[in-house]
């Protein structure tokens, strides 16, 4: 089998690889050509939507991000399986949430401006973690991830999925998407990890804003399209919302004249909370492309397969 891997590897990776595919054809290309990806049967790793077609030869893809949105649509030839990297993120990305939440509600941005003008000034009263309410939209293992720690710290966690009845230990109410409006007044924190998919886009929109608790915090970390962000801008001046956290905005990357760059109470990051920023991210991404590599090469059941039309990951039977 041709096995076109994209990722980028540090030297024990590539050697996990080898060792889950003895014998078969290896091409390492961080960069591939339009060749490259017409000789796979295989594809570990992620390339422009651009470089792929219907017509090709390719049988599965393994991506190395949790979301797939720009393979869908009839991108890949209709016998291809298509799966994520789930599984891979959710320890960087939870931890960047909770810092970003807390930093926000204790005015840590607003001190560090403070700071560069050696301005002493007490910011005023701060909230806590513990004892509010979180509504983490989306369960999956980033979600998941994050909502275990904040329940750790002390909050109530409200947490939202697509499909599935199994509630998570770690979560003390589970809702579905027909819920959200009458949910979003009792959440202190709204969590956004989301994948952009049709029936993701402005999930958030500004009836969503307007039902939201006075003085609510917004974490995304799934795709900017959740937002609507001409309606966020709109909270966040009027007061409706305290703060925000964006590490994915829409449009991406943020225009530099847009006025989100200059308010106090937003804290925007180059969606760089997940990558290869912690080694083990790094490692997990590796780990189970050479676990999936196992399994499709013994013709075990994959893991992470994506659904294609709705893009969502299939979840196990039982959740």
């Amino acid at each position: 089998m041709n096995i076109l891997v994209t990722v980028e590897l540090l030297p024990e990776h590539r050697k996990w690889l080898e060792e889950a595919g003895p014998g078969e054809q290896f091409r390492f290309e961080t960069n591939p050509a339009r060749a490259d990806v017409a000789w796979a049967d295989a594809l570990l790793g992620n390339v422009s939507p651009e470089l792929l077609s219907p017509e090709d030869k390719l049988r599965w893809m393994q991506t190395g991000s949790a979301g797939v949105n720009g393979y869908l649509g009839g991108v890949l030839p209709p016998l291809c399986v298509l799966t994520n990297a789930t599984g891979a993120y959710g320890l960087a990305i939870s931890e960047y949430m909770i810092a970003a939440w807390l930093a926000l509600i204790k005015k840590l941005p607003l001190y560090r401006d403070r700071q560069k003008e050696h301005d002493w000034r007490d910011m005023g009263p701060v909230t806590s973690v513990w004892g509010s309410t979180v509504l983490v939209l989306g369960l999956g293992d980033i979600g998941g991830e994050f909502a275990k720690r904040a329940k750790a710290l002390g909050a109530y966690v409200v947490g939202m999925r697509r499909t599935g009845t199994k509630k998570p230990e770690y979560v003390d109410e589970l809702i579905y998407p027909a819920e959200l409006l009458r949910t979003l007044p009792r959440a202190d924190c709204v969590a956004v990890s989301l994948p952009g998919t049709d029936a993701t886009r402005h999930m958030l929109s500004g009836a969503a804003f307007a039902a939201m608790k006075d003085g609510a915090v917004l974490l995304n970390v799934g795709r900017g399209s959740v937002v609507d962000t001409d309606a966020l801008v709109d909270a966040l001046q009027s007061g409706k919302l305290s703060g925000a956290a964006l590490d994915v905005t829409d449009p991406e990357p943020l225009p530099a004249e847009h006025p989100l760059w200059k308010m106090e109470n937003v804290l925007i990051t180059p969606h760089v909370s997940g990558g290869f920023h912690l080694k083990e991210t790094h490692d997990r991404i590796v780990r189970i492309m050479a676990d999936n590599l196992r399994a499709y090469l013994s013709g075990r059941p994959l893991k992470n397969v994506v659904d294609l039309q709705t893009g969502y990951r299939r979840l196990p039977t039982g959740e």
